[in-house]
């Protein structure tokens, strides 16, 4: 069989979302900051948070328990692995050997895949490799698993509410309801310091918040562009926005999102600036490239043009990423939980979903899935809106004291964490850090 024929692509999915979360209207009377500039200024709600107990380990360790039981997979037959992370505990052991314990007990240790880093992008590079290695001539037959997930922490101020956590596990192989669009992904890379993390002693990144702003919306208009083209080259035909039916982003907070969904308009209507529903919009025709990466008229009037498309076609991606935060490699693939657990299978059939994923640096891709297959069984097992409402807020002094308790153990050897273990702290059967010895080694421990 051709590996077209086999249509590779999403059998399963799983979210890990931390119970603890604070509530961002409330963060802003802490952060004594006005009314509504996260709430409405970034388009946040509420913000996951992880204490000393959680880190990249444990969140993964969850997700992928999660997803092997949820969807009664045999360790066994999983022959590739892979993490995309830019949380960094370790300089040299990956997140995925960690992982492995889940698969000691079947014995099975023949599985290929390490980590993959590039700030926010590494979950996609995960996934794009684990699909290359089930179309290529070194696939058994066996699942892949891809896996992206961070926890997002900044130094107190003005980018401290776009933090977050998560994990996305996805499971991929042949003849899936969700299947990746062969021939259509457009890249963008390059050389730029917007976000980085020179510091490994401590958790927090350098950030240019313009610069990154921008490096973010030319990214967009690149691959928006390229991913075009290849769509048309494939079909035979001219190609439009209107030929896509979902748009997914990576979000480092809401507002970004639906400011670009207006950009990919803009670079629609430079591409047929005749089509009707772009007749307001005309005294922009001639507007040069680099003013239209500060024009606010631009801006503003893509959005109005946009307004009932962006809530028909991306708002209901964002139901994660504006209750969770910035979940950095997951925040593109919670879009694709939101997706699901949003909207039903009969209206999901035959549906492209085009996705657009993000990290500093910079590497960038838009690429596409068609649902081909029912997606009911995903979406039960997500459960996405009952789990979210089923955490725990905790008040704003609190997160700032767990935010402390963060910076100053970050590294620590010898060390006891002291956040609490119990059901107001943790979901069922998740992962937490039990300990870490005198060689840094970490212990962890199931909440039953």
């Amino acid at each position: 069989m051709l590996a077209h024929e086999n249509n590779f692509g999403l059998l399963g999915i799983e979210i890990y979302v931390p119970k603890k979360y604070v509530d961002q209207s409330e963060l802003e009377q802490f952060d004594q900051v006005s009314q509504g500039k996260y709430t409405i200024g970034l388009g946040q709600l509420k913000m996951a948070v992880c204490d000393d107990r959680e880190d990249i380990n444990s969140i993964c360790l969850t997700a992928v328990n999660s997803l092997l039981q949820k969807y009664q997979i045999d360790p066994k037959s999983v022959g590739r692995l892979e993490v995309g992370t830019e949380t960094i505990i370790d300089k040299s052991k990956s997140v995925k050997s960690v992982l492995m314990q889940l698969f000691a007990d079947s014995g099975n240790t023949d599985i290929e895949g390490i980590d993959t880093t590039n700030a926010c992008y590494g979950g996609t590079n995960a996934l794009f490799n684990c699909l290359n290695w089930l179309e290529s001539p070194y696939w058994d037959g066996r699942y892949a698993i891809a896996v992206a997930a961070d926890i997002a922490v900044y130094k107190s101020g003005s980018a401290r509410p776009t933090g977050g956590a998560g994990a996305v596990a996805m499971l991929l192989g042949p003849q899936a309801p969700l299947v990746f669009d062969r021939g259509l992904r457009a890249t963008h890379i390059e050389h730029v310091y917007d976000f980085y993390k020179p510091d490994l002693h401590s958790e927090y990144p350098e950030v240019d918040g313009p610069l990154s702003n921008k490096c973010y919306t030319k990214a967009a208009d690149v691959c928006f562009n390229r991913y075009l083209d290849k769509l048309a080259a494939k079909s035979g035909s001219q190609t439009s926005f209107d030929d896509i039916d979902y748009v997914l982003f990576h979000c480092p907070y809401s507002k970004l999102v639906q400011k670009t969904f207006g950009r990919l308009a803009y670079n629609d209507f430079k591409r047929q600036p005749d089509n009707e529903k772009y007749k307001d919009v005309q005294q922009f025709l001639q507007t040069s490239e680099e003013e239209s990466y500060v024009s606010r008229d631009l801006e503003k009037a893509f959005i109005n043009v946009t307004k009932d498309t962006f809530a028909k076609k991306t708002l209901p991606t964002l139901l994660a990423a504006k209750n969770m935060g910035n979940m950095y490699c997951g925040s593109l693939y919670g879009g694709l939980c939101s997706l699901l657990a949003a909207i039903d299978a009969p209206e999901l059939l035959n549906k492209r979903v085009l996705l657009f994923s993000y990290g500093s640096g910079l590497a960038a891709s838009m690429f596409s899935l068609t649902v081909k297959g029912d997606t009911s069984r995903l979406q039960k097992q997500l459960d996405l809106v009952s789990r979210l409402d089923q955490r725990t807020k905790i008040e704003p002094g609190a997160y700032d004291t767990v935010m402390n308790l963060r910076e100053k153990t970050h590294n620590a050897r010898d060390y006891a964490p002291a956040g609490l273990v119990n059901e107001e702290t943790f979901f069922k059967n998740t992962f937490y850090l039990e300990g870490v010895d005198s060689k840094f080694r970490r212990q962890y421990s199931i909440f039953q």
